[in-house]
């Protein structure tokens, strides 16, 4: 009977990113553990057209019992300049009254919710009705470092960024000082409060879920599970969780586009849902890609609105060099919307993957067999960028340490 299944709330922040990873999840839960799942879709503004597809899929399968709330206003808490990290918790801080009243008119009060990194805030929901709480985090090392963050901000004076040796996180890899997460930056900023209380809730929590497995990150699960300074919070490595290829009939252009290209021929670009470049860098980009003749498929979003740079609108292609796609139409694909990222990764012609190393997408490129360029942007991602060349999977150029990040 259905009122007997453990019944299950998952609520990931928004994102293409964030959806992915918690829809498999879902997935997993109702097909292997006989859950009962719910899952609220949380949405900063309309759905894109990558969340749109996500969330159709997950209806399709009938896995899931899907709620999408109405999308969430926070231009009068944060302003546009705003880091992701910063925005996207404070959706789920707007949220809570949405959810809370969702969750009260279920017929099946749930056992258990599940939110990600961003969405500690809601979990106060969970103490007023009574549920688990868990916090389902993307890759391990940049969980360590979250956890033992409270810990570091009694130890540590002054800037991280100023010390003259690595962050060092009880029996795991030291942090180098270029790797060190966006909100570690600056002391003196708002993020870097939201990141403390994140740390400080994660340990508060019933137990935390990682997308990873055991033999991957063996060093530092069993770091989290048995080193002082943790919280001795409960973790369970339950990867790898990502995007299945779509059937052979959901075909598109761009794939019968890789189909007559040669074996391993196509560099395959994307830096996810909420990764940009500048126009610069753009520029440079594309420069590279049709001075080497590298067959290419690249996925372009315009540069933020904040930057200086973004004086040519909204649409994507205005900042490619005058040109460049009547002289790389034999080349290469510019995509400026969603692209089928797993059946790409999953292709024959598809030799090498450059990439802003989110977790998800690294996932999927390890499983698929597919090299990496690593080019990180913002958030943990230069943590798993420094861990997939380490794997020898990647393959990244050398940074220097810097104050004030993107994303």
């Amino acid at each position: 009977m259905e009122s007997s299944k453990p019944h299950a709330v998952i609520v990931p922040s928004p994102g293409v990113g964030h959806l992915v990873r918690s829809i498999e999840l879902g997935n997993r839960l109702v097909a292997d553990q006989n859950f009962r799942v719910t899952f609220f879709v949380v949405l900063e503004f309309q759905a894109s057209a990558g969340e749109s597809q996500l969330i159709q899929s997950a209806i399709a399968q009938k896995l899931l019992d899907i709620v999408v709330l109405p999308p969430v206003d926070v231009s009068g808490q944060v302003g546009p300049n705003s880091p992701t990290f910063t925005r996207l918790t404070a959706v789920m801080q707007e949220i809570r009254p949405t959810l809370r009243s969702a969750i009260s008119d279920l017929k099946l009060i749930p056992t258990a919710i599940v939110v990600d990194v961003f969405g500690t805030p809601v979990l106060e929901i969970a103490d007023e009705i009574h549920m688990l709480k868990y916090v389902f985090a993307s890759s391990a090392w940049p969980l360590a470092l979250i956890l033992y963050a409270p810990i570091l901000d009694k130890e540590v004076e002054g800037e991280y960024v100023d010390l003259k040796e690595p962050l060092r996180v009880p029996g795991c890899k030291s942090v180098r000082l270029e790797d060190v997460v966006d909100p570690l930056l600056d002391r003196t900023k708002h993020e870097y409060k939201v990141f403390l209380q994140v740390g400080s809730e994660m340990r508060r929590s019933d137990g935390v879920l990682v997308n990873t497995w055991e033999d991957l990150d063996t060093r530092t699960l069993k770091a989290i599970r048995e080193e002082e300074g943790f919280g001795s919070v409960s973790v369970y490595a339950v990867g790898p969780l990502i995007k299945p290829a779509g059937p052979s009939a959901s075909r598109s252009e761009l794939l019968d586009w890789l189909d007559e290209q040669p074996i391993e021929s196509v560099l395959y670009i994307s830096f996810g849902s909420l990764g940009v470049l500048s126009a610069q860098q753009i520029t440079e980009l594309a420069w590279g890609l049709e001075m080497s003749q590298q067959r290419f498929i690249w996925v372009l979003r315009p540069p933020r609105k904040k930057d200086a740079s973004a004086d040519r609108g909204d649409d994507a292609l205005n900042y490619l060099p005058e040109g460049f796609l009547s002289r790389t139409q034999k080349l290469g694909l510019v995509v400026t919307q969603w692209a089928p990222q797993s059946e790409i990764l999953c292709h024959r012609s598809t030799g090498a993957f450059l990439s802003h190393c989110g977790w998800n997408s690294s996932l999927e490129s390890i499983l698929r067999g597919v090299p990496m360029i690593a080019w990180p942007l913002y958030a943990e991602q230069k943590m798993n960028a420094t861990k997939l060349v380490e794997e020898g999977v990647a393959v990244r150029s050398k940074i220097a340490p810097t104050r004030g990040g993107g994303g």
